[in-house]
């Protein structure tokens, strides 16, 4: 099992429509062996969506990872003097996450968990989903591109025909870069095709 012995801190954030899908990829990392922190974002905590209630989450994350899940600034605020995790996964990694990351606004319990991990010198990976990576956003991703101590789960353009600036990464791919930023590595490619398996 390729994270026994880590801790992974995952972080669920609004991109409702991505969120059945992360969670298999959470899945996935609790059968490598990491021990799992859960850590939702407000949106997901609180908003009800076509796709689910905000509760079907929380039990859902805690059923993976055996914890109630964070859901609050003062929650999250000791990742970072207690050095309480070896990598963090925002999954889905939404637009406006992204843009928080790259602007270094901190006001809600996910971006809180980001800086308080970044300051520890250690890796934050980021499976993006926003329906503008390749338009106002591009730029908060090309700043994210080269911070350091941030991967990506390889991604890529999910319908270029009807959506041409929409960018998903390749959740089936999640384990692989946690394993990769571990290692100090951005995952390749990074840049991908199409994200879903054919």
């Amino acid at each position: 099992m390729r994270l026994a012995g880590r801790t992974v801190g995952v972080c669920l954030t609004g991109s409702h429509c991505t969120l059945s899908e992360a969670l298999e990829a959470v899945e996935a990392l609790a059968a490598e062996g990491a021990e799992l922190v859960g850590i939702l974002s407000t949106s997901v905590s609180s908003t009800t969506t076509r796709f689910g209630h905000p509760e079907l989450w929380r039990q859902r994350l805690k059923q993976i990872t055996g914890r109630e899940p964070l859901t609050s600034i003062p929650e999250v605020e000791p990742i970072g003097p207690n050095r309480s995790l070896d990598v963090l996964v925002i999954i889905p990694c939404t637009g406006n996450t992204m843009a928080k990351l790259a602007n270094g606004i901190t006001d809600g319990p996910v971006t809180m968990a980001a800086k308080a991990h970044l300051r520890n010198g250690r890796p934050v990976v980021l499976a993006i989903s926003t329906n503008d990576g390749l338009g106002l956003n591009a730029s908060n991703l090309a700043k994210l591109l080269v911070t350091k101590n941030v991967y990506f789960v390889p991604f890529g353009q999910d319908n270029p025909e009807s959506k041409p600036n929409s960018l998903v990464a390749r959740l089936s791919l999640t384990v692989d870069a946690v394993v990769a930023a571990l290692e100090g590595r951005q995952l390749q490619p990074m840049l991908i095709e199409r994200w879903r398996d054919q």
